[in-house]
């Protein structure tokens, strides 16, 4: 059964959502292997009731937006699509960041022509670690947005506590999406504030890094055991410790493959009892 949803820039999404970045090529750079499979699982994610999706204008660049307009334009009414800026892409996929408040912009506006939007749901403002353009500057600009009209609600990326309260003392900060996982609990200071205040977290790389090889939670040998000991997959006892952590966690980790989004799908149904909340904290 569905978990409780949780509101997102007022609606109610489900906790299971989707993550549009494994869709384009390798690296997160040029098109999908294949793109009627990739389209596939964005229209199979909707129609499962999936109503959060998490994508950039520079995953691709442009092919997350693109194929995410191909599955599912006209939108549904209760699709809450969250897209950030911050980033971008060189010609051989490097990854850039673009700071300053002008660049944000740019980044906005191509997020509402790609996506075919007239204003989108949420933004995330990412900070790029090291970035020298001060917080200030940046949230004049998301929050110039949202008073235009072209952001609904400004959310907040890869940022630290003191960070997020700067933010949420200038305005609503509709989510936070920062890494954290089982393995890395880097965030945990964050992920504890985020739940007193009840505004949702949103973990990326739930399973790790998605550009490391060593693949650190899966093979955890805690995740592994009680994956066994519930017999279920070492991904969803991941994803069911990360939606243990507070009603606010919402998920959005991303596939390209049919299987492993019905995988993710069933991660709701997975119940952490206290054997399985001991291995995975032993």
């Amino acid at each position: 059964m569905p978990l409780d949803p949780v509101m997102l820039a007022g609606v109610p999404v489900r906790r299971v959502g989707f993550g549009a970045m494994q869709l384009p090529g390798s690296g997160v750079f040029g098109p999908p292997a294949d793109r009627d499979q990739a389209v596939a699982v964005l229209r199979r994610a909707a129609d499962a009731g999936v109503n959060h999706i998490d994508t950039a204008q520079f995953y691709g660049p442009v092919v997350a937006n693109e194929l995410i307009h191909a599955a599912l334009h006209p939108y549904p009414d209760d699709l809450v699509i969250v897209s950030k800026v911050g980033a971008a892409r060189d010609d051989r996929g490097g990854w850039l960041g673009a700071q300053r408040p002008e660049e944000l912009r740019v980044g906005v506006e191509a997020n509402l022509r790609t996506l075919e939007l007239d204003r989108i749901p949420v933004v995330n403002l990412r900070r790029h670690p090291g970035t020298d353009v001060p917080l200030s500057e940046q949230l004049d600009s998301m929050f110039a947005m949202q008073a235009e009209g072209l952001i609904g609600a400004v959310g907040l990326s890869n940022v630290e506590v003191d960070e997020y309260d700067a933010a949420r003392r200038r305005g609503e900060v509709a989510c936070v999406q920062n890494s954290f996982n089982i393995v890395d609990r880097t965030h945990q200071p964050l992920l504890d504030t985020c739940n007193i205040d009840s505004v949702p977290f949103v973990p990326f790389f739930p399973l790790g890094s998605a550009f490391a090889a060593d693949r650190p939670v899966l093979n955890a040998p805690n995740v592994r055991a009680a994956a066994a000991h519930l017999g279920v997959t070492p991904a969803q006892v991941a994803q069911a410790w990360l939606l243990d952590q507070g009603p606010h966690v919402l998920l959005i980790s991303g596939t390209s493959s049919p299987a492993h989004l019905e995988e993710n799908l069933a991660v709701e149904d997975v119940v952490l009892d206290a054997d399985a909340r001991a291995l995975l904290e032993g």
